[in-house]
């Protein structure tokens, strides 16, 4: 559907759409910030420095790169859902709606770009890393915080797409945590890529509390289970509560479950 094919009521309807699963998104995304602060002192952003943070999620990233004094815009789907958060901080707001294949910006325009557990994704991998590049200066870095292949959630999302295949042709976001893919996405265009993996620990009441949280305000989760009958639904419950419990550290019926991330920094060419 283009622009032109959305009546005034089908907009209102998408616009509240939108608010609500902005909203969602922020709530599940809330729980992590940390990664925000590491990537960008992993990129050593600088005071004044443009960054452009992809697919900004619930700002972690963004916000991380406000505090050092960066002049940040944030783009994703949902332009307002961040605004309040600018305002109670103090920090300018510059929020756009953006698809991460499509940025609307010029070439060379950023000193920094980040992207943290958004940009990956998108279903276009090669076109995203493309607009990674296309967008940030010579010398100037590109960050991301992308969940590793062998860990929670990247055995979430291959539970998921088991009961639920993606479309065919489609690669796995889970792609954007591996080195060789990550090389083979960048090229020569950049003149060095570090690769760090670290945890990101994941703390709910008990596994079926993390089950439903994600069911309740995750947008793919809650897709995924909406689009399966009763015993699929079931089915996947099952499967996603074991992983939780086969990652869960905690021995005293809490979940305490670490899910290793690979934070990537590239310089570009």
């Amino acid at each position: 559907m283009t622009a032109s094919d959305t009546t005034p009521a089908n907009a209102e309807t998408d616009s509240r759409q939108q608010r609500r699963a902005g909203r969602d998104f922020t709530r599940i995304d809330s729980l992590g910030v940390l990664h925000g602060e590491l990537l960008c002192e992993a990129v050593d952003v600088h005071p004044g420095e443009t960054v452009l943070d992809v697919a900004t999620g619930n700002g972690a990233a963004w916000l991380a790169a406000a505090r050092r004094g960066a002049d940040v815009t944030a783009t994703g789907a949902f332009d307002h859902v961040l605004d309040p958060v600018a305002e109670a901080y103090g920090f300018p707001s510059h929020l756009q709606v953006a698809d991460a294949q499509d940025l609307p910006f010029d070439d060379d325009t950023f000193d920094v770009v980040l992207s943290a557990f958004g940009a990956m994704f998108a279903p276009n991998q090669q076109r995203v890393a493309d607009e990674l590049v296309r967008v940030c200066r010579p010398y100037g870095r590109i960050g991301m915080v992308n969940w590793a292949p062998a860990s929670l959630i990247g055995d979430v999302l291959l539970a998921v797409d088991k009961h639920v295949p993606p479309p065919s042709g489609l690669r796995s976001a889970i792609e954007w945590g591996s080195e060789d893919r990550l090389r083979e996405l960048f090229g020569n265009r950049v003149n060095a890529l570090r690769i760090k993996t670290s945890p990101l620990t994941f703390r709910y009441r008990y596994p079926e509390h993390m089950l439903e949280w994600f069911r309740s305000w995750y947008e793919p989760t809650k897709i995924a289970f909406a689009s399966l009958d009763t015993d699929g639904q079931g089915r996947l419950a099952a499967d996603l509560t074991s992983i939780y419990t086969r990652f869960n550290g905690a021995d005293d019926g809490t979940l305490v479950a670490p899910s290793d991330y690979v934070e990537v920094v590239a310089v570009v060419r």
